[in-house]
This record gives structure tokens, C-alpha cells and sequence, in this order.
């Protein structure tokens, strides 16, 4: 599987941890010690995760020098998702014109790039698929509660798209591929309604319900448990060092999710960071992290990225991408 292309899109309002600082009553300085976020994007105006999606994906179809109906199947990988019903691809088909073509959704809530990616390898090495979209777009600041200062501080907005294609040399694509989800984690992060469980009418329910709740320690100290031995399982060695592996693409969680990457011996100037500008954008921290990257020129075609990170559930999750 070869990467084609990449392409973001951001909101234009740009807001500052001091402002984010002074809507929860938190210190400014504890609020960017605690984040490791020094700005953020959120939606303003007519902006919405579908808005954004879709300009992510015409620019990296126009990038890859493709048309749309090039395109074989479209895949969102969004952690907070558009609408219940119909599946959020099929917005993202009507607005950009795709006819025809298979569209639907993974989702692994920060993760959900890392379920998509393997997903298109799937498609394309058994050739059901010659190019598969990935759109990751997120609009998490509308469902922020600011007595929730963990995750008010940390969500920012924005949209990623990767564009994927069959490989043109031997070994390009994915070498090892693993997810793992640790349930005992499952309350530690969670938006507990707008499901079946937890609906509009049901007597108990409140508007903080639908509002992000996260026991930012209680992840941390999961994490700090079930990631190392998860590393050895995906390749031998990666939980103390980097064998084999050009440049880190790690899920842009909260500063202390960062800081845990030096426990591995993982050099910092091999590890991508988007976390100061961007915040945690969910599930397109991974791919705009990634496209950050490969637009600097700190990732190429030949080299071999590590994409890892975990997500609410707890899930744990990484790919091993020879590009």
C-alpha cells in the first residue's frame, strides 16, 4: 500500500490556552503545564466536521493528480461522529459528488485512522480496492464541558485526509499491525449519551451527558501498565528503543501521554508532535500529525513510520508503515 497524498484543513479561529485557561478557572500557567497546549483550532462561523472533512479530501484527491470518481472506497475515521443515522461517509459522498462507490465508518474513537489504515491495506492488497480515502474530521469543541477542564484544555477541531493506493515497489506498505482494548478503562473516557443506553429520553438524563467526561489520571496509569508489553507484542524491542523505525507518528493525547514516550527510549527528534498548536484532535490527531510530517520532509516515500497511540476503551493500537 503506498501513501498518494495527505491534506488538512483547519478551522480559522485559533484560540489560546489562556483564553481555554480562563473559560474552566484554571491558572494559565497550570493549564499549560497540564496540556502541553499552547493554541488550538475551534469551529466558529459556518465550520463543521463535515465542512472540513470535505475540503481535506478534494485537496488531497487534487494532490495524488486523481479524480474523484478515481476513488473505490471512502472510509471515516472520526471519533466523534457527525450524526447517528445515516453513516457519516455517505454525508461525506453527497458532498463531494461520489456516486456509486463504498462508503462507511470505522470507528476506535482516537484510534479510528489506525482501524481505517489497516482496513485500506486489506482492500488494496487483495484488490478489491485500487484507492481508498481516509477522511478523520473532528468537532469535538461542541460537546466540551468547561467544569471539565482535563479534556476542555486539551480538544481542538480540525480534519485530515489520506489518500491511499497500491504499492509500486516490494515491502511498501504495512509490516506489522496490532490493537488491543484493556475494558477495564472503558469509563475512564466516554461521552455517555446519545446512544441507546443513554438517550434523549430517558429520565435521567442530562445535558452534561452528552459532553466529553475523561479521568485524564486514571488513563495515564492504565497506559503506563498495558502499553510496554503491548509494544513488545507489535515488534520486539520497541518498548526500549526504536528498531527499524525512521520516525514516530504517536497520538497527540495530553502532554503527560507524550511525556511517557521517553520511558521507551524513544528519541525526541524522531518523534512527530502536533500537540502545541493543535491539541488532542482525536482521532485526526494521527493523520494530521502524519501529514505534518511528510510535508516537512521528515517523512518519505522509502522510510518506515511508527503510528501508535490509545484511545478511550482503552484500546492500544499501532502500525509499522514502510512508505
Amino acid at each position: 500500500m503506498r501513501l498518494l497524498a495527505t491534506a488538512q484543513a483547519l478551522p480559522e479561529r485559533r484560540v489560546p490556552t489562556a483564553e481555554v485557561a480562563r473559560l474552566c478557572g484554571v491558572p494559565e500557567a497550570i493549564a499549560l503545564k497540564r496540556s502541553g497546549v499552547h493554541e488550538r483550532r475551534w469551529l466558529s462561523g459556518q465550520e463543521t466536521a463535515l465542512t472540513l472533512g470535505t475540503q481535506a479530501a478534494r485537496e488531497a484527491i487534487a494532490r495524488a493528480g486523481l479524480e474523484i470518481g478515481d476513488v473505490d472506497v471512502l472510509l471515516n475515521a472520526s471519533g466523534s461522529q457527525l450524526q447517528p443515522i445515516p453513516d457519516g461517509a455517505a454525508l461525506y459522498a453527497r458532498e463531494l459528488g461520489l456516486h456509486g462507490a463504498a462508503t462507511y465508518s470505522l470507528h476506535g474513537t482516537c484510534l479510528s485512522f489506525l482501524l481505517a489504515l489497516q482496513h485500506a491495506a486489506l482492500l488494496i492488497h487483495t484488490a478489491r480496492a485500487r484507492h481508498v480515502l481516509i477522511i478523520s474530521s473532528e468537532g469535538g469543541s461542541v460537546g466540551l464541558n468547561p467544569r471539565q477542564p482535563e479534556s476542555t484544555l486539551l480538544i481542538g477541531d480540525g480534519a485530515a485526509a489520506v489518500l491511499l493506493g497500491p504499492p509500486t515497489r516490494p515491502g511498501q506498505g504495512l509490516h506489522a499491525t496490532r490493537t488491543e482494548t484493556h475494558p477495564a478503562g472503558a469509563d475512564h473516557t466516554r461521552i455517555s449519551g446519545g446512544g441507546t443506553l443513554r438517550h434523549p429520553n430517558h429520565p435521567g438524563a442530562a445535558p452534561t451527558d452528552f459532553t466529553f467526561d475523561m479521568q485524564g489520571l486514571q488513563v495515564l496509569k492504565l497506559a503506563s501498565r498495558v502499553v510496554p508489553p503491548f509494544l513488545e507484542r507489535l515488534r520486539p524491542g520497541l518498548s526500549h528503543g526504536l528498531p527499524g523505525i525512521t520516525r514516530v507518528i504517536p497520538h497527540q493525547a495530553s502532554q503527560a501521554g507524550l511525556d511517557l514516550l521517553r520511558r521507551y527510549h524513544w528519541p525526541e527528534e524522531q518523534v512527530e508532535v502536533t500537540l502545541r498548536t493543535l491539541g488532542n484532535v482525536i482521532a485526526a490527531s494521527l493523520p494530521l500529525t502524519l501529514h505534518q510530517a511528510v510535508e516537512a520532509g521528515r517523512l518519505k516515500e522509502g522510510d518506515t513510520a511508527l503510528l501508535v497511540g490509545t484511545g478511550a476503551g482503552l484500546i492500544a493500537g499501532g502500525v509499522i508503515w514502510e512508505l
